[in-house]
């Protein structure tokens, strides 16, 4: 038997949701963010119940040149391995079965609550393929902006520092997908993407009121197992330290120069190079090309898997409004 909590849906909530005619009504998504680096990232099956262990090359084998009747002595190339571990992201949702029955259209008002629960999903899971920490939260999965936020590391040469100081701060981010370079995992044995398990009428305890108080439910659960694995560093480039109040005046960062040094710092065109950037930087970047008419900033529209999208020479720039604009400082 489950328990009903305290976030169950009311009475008001459902009034609220109904039209004038007595229908579901369509909500307008006010909440709704446009994250098209779900879309791109490339899932592989991890090797652990918990995630997916790499190996990566650190060291080439010694080489030398000899003469005959010389030798050399033997040498080998070094490996490590790094083991990536994937989160568990879930949501439940339970609605009193008489709420259901009030306006006779059950079906439409349960799909209407589920859009929101996808909708919440998905931002969760964005937000922490940027910025999760499992240093900070165990739960969760180490994201980009945790990996490349310290110049001085191994990575550090990825980062390119737009100057930028202050509380209001972005980030650009130029990823590589591929299962060679950069890409998502799931746990082994398990499935990838969004789960979901509608359970129906269930029997649930409500925690409200009289204690041991049932009830009759309808249940749902939404899951979603993921992570990120970088195979190989080289093939995420952070621009960081970008200043939004400062974008708007003569102190600006140039975001075409910043562009052009991202995509030079890959090593080769190994993966699928993509630019990921919020609105405000979109904005600016569009910006900056109008004013530099003259040598058209390197910005077209053209046909990307179906869509017209913007792009920079022949890597696409594509909209993620999870990307903060208060973002910490990397030094």
């Amino acid at each position: 038997m489950a328990t009903l909590n305290a976030n169950a849906l009311t009475l008001m909530d459902h009034a609220k949701r109904i039209d004038p005619n007595g229908n579901t009504s369509v909500i307008v998504e006010l909440l709704q963010q446009t994250n098209e680096m779900l879309d791109d990232q490339v899932f592989v099956e991890g090797n652990l119940p918990t995630g997916h262990r790499s190996t990566q090359r650190t060291g080439l084998p010694t080489v030398y040149w000899r003469t005959i009747n010389q030798g050399v002595p033997p040498s080998k190339s070094t490996t490590a391995q790094v083991d990536d571990h994937a989160g568990m992201l879930e949501a439940w949702s339970e609605v009193d079965i008489e709420l259901l029955k009030l306006n006779g259209n059950r079906d439409s008002f349960r799909l209407s609550e589920g859009k929101a629960f996808i909708e919440a999903m998905n931002q969760e899971m964005q937000s922490t393929l940027l910025y999760g920490n499992a240093a900070l939260s165990p739960a969760e999965f180490t994201g980009i902006a945790a990996r490349y936020s310290l110049t001085t590391a191994g990575n550090g040469r990825n980062i390119i520092d737009a100057q930028g100081t202050g509380m209001d701060l972005t980030s650009i981010y130029l990823v590589a997908w591929g299962e060679e370079t950069v890409h998502g995992i799931f746990p082994q044995g398990s499935m990838a993407g969004l789960q979901h398990n509608d359970y129906g009428e269930q029997t649930v305890e409500v925690t409200s009121g009289l204690a041991g108080s049932r009830m009759r439910a309808m249940q749902e659960m939404w899951q979603w197992k993921s992570g990120i694995c970088v195979r190989d560093w080289r093939y995420i480039v952070r621009i960081a330290n970008i200043d939004i109040s400062d974008l708007s005046g003569m102190s600006a960062a140039d975001l075409v120069d910043l562009l052009e040094d991202a995509v030079e710092t890959l090593p080769n065109r190994l993966g699928r190079p993509v630019l990921y950037m919020n609105r405000t930087i979109r904005r600016f970047l569009r910006k900056q090309v109008r004013i530099a008419v003259g040598s058209g900033g390197g910005l077209t529209f053209e046909n990307y898997e179906g869509k017209r999208v913007l792009m920079f020479g022949d890597v696409p720039i594509r909209t993620v409004d999870a990307i903060l604009n208060t973002e910490d400082q990397v030094l």
